[in-house]
């Protein structure tokens, strides 16, 4: 079965993939909000009380650096005033489906367009292809990057190498995709071979190479403080992941049976 009749133009597809990331960004915000809610408010927790913590000594040194004592009560004053967060933990929450929900229809959008292209290089069925274009999209833009800069709380980072940090990311999912587009690319160099399991060995090994040599390459960056919570950490990069992986997941799966359902209307 053919990934697309005659029906199956680009507009059809672009429109699939939007309904699929749509799909997929709400069943990503779920898990977020089940599995990392509780993680990013714990780690929230651990900073206010570490910003608090500081507090009382910065107002001491504040109100001995200057005998004017309406001096030292205007700095205390400001030390202490209530500053509210641009948006609140409540809207944050909400915000959180709201932004997994755009995040999915434009990795829906851009899913429809490699399987516009993909669909002319290949014979695979139009439920397989959908599954295997949404699991080489998860492995280079989700998987690589993630293993080499794992996500960290609220709570960890410094924010003056926020930039720096953002363009290693940026490098790591160039890593992710040419490691990808290696392995396609031994894939179909392979294709005449009649093992299996050999055009199977040559696909990973051409990806862990790429990726391994990418790895090396690219610095590391660790600025989790030695007296933050371990097994937050760890459960916080845990749901994550899995937040991730749901996105891509339900991404190829929402994809392929829409794909399929629309082929067999035609074929009745």
């Amino acid at each position: 079965m053919p990934l697309t009749t005659l029906t199956d133009s680009f507009k059809t597809l672009l429109l699939r993939g939007l309904l699929a990331g749509l799909i997929a960004g709400l069943l990503a915000g779920a898990v977020a909000f089940t599995l990392g809610e509780p993680h990013v408010q714990a780690a929230i927790n651990i900073e206010e009380s570490a910003a608090a913590a500081e507090a009382p000594a910065a107002d001491h040194h504040a109100g001995e650096a200057t005998t004017d004592p309406g001096a030292a009560e205007e700095s205390a004053g400001h030390s202490h005033g209530d500053e509210e967060p641009l948006v609140s933990r409540t809207g944050q929450r909400a915000g959180l489906f709201l932004a997994t929900a755009l995040a999915g229809l434009a990795l829906g959008a851009i899913f429809a367009v490699v399987v516009h292209y993909a669909r002319r290089f290949t014979a695979v069925n139009g439920p397989l292809l959908a599954i295997a274009v949404a699991g080489c999209g998860w492995l280079a833009i989700e998987a690589v990057p993630f293993f080499k800069y794992p996500a960290n709380p609220p709570a960890v980072g410094d924010p003056d190498t926020i930039n720096e940090r953002t363009l290693l990311w940026l490098a790591s999912v160039i890593l992710g995709l040419a490691a990808v587009a290696v392995a396609v690319y031994v894939g179909r160099a392979l294709r005449n071979q009649q093992l299996v399991t050999l055009r199977v060995i040559g696909q990973v090994a051409a990806f862990l190479v790429v990726a391994a040599i990418g790895y090396i390459a690219l610095p590391g960056i660790n600025e989790v403080g030695e007296d933050f919570p371990a097994t937050l950490l760890w459960e916080f990069r845990v749901s994550s992941l899995a937040t991730q992986a749901m996105l891509g997941l339900a991404l190829g799966l929402a994809f392929a049976f829409l794909t399929e359902r629309a082929h067999r209307r035609v074929t009745r």
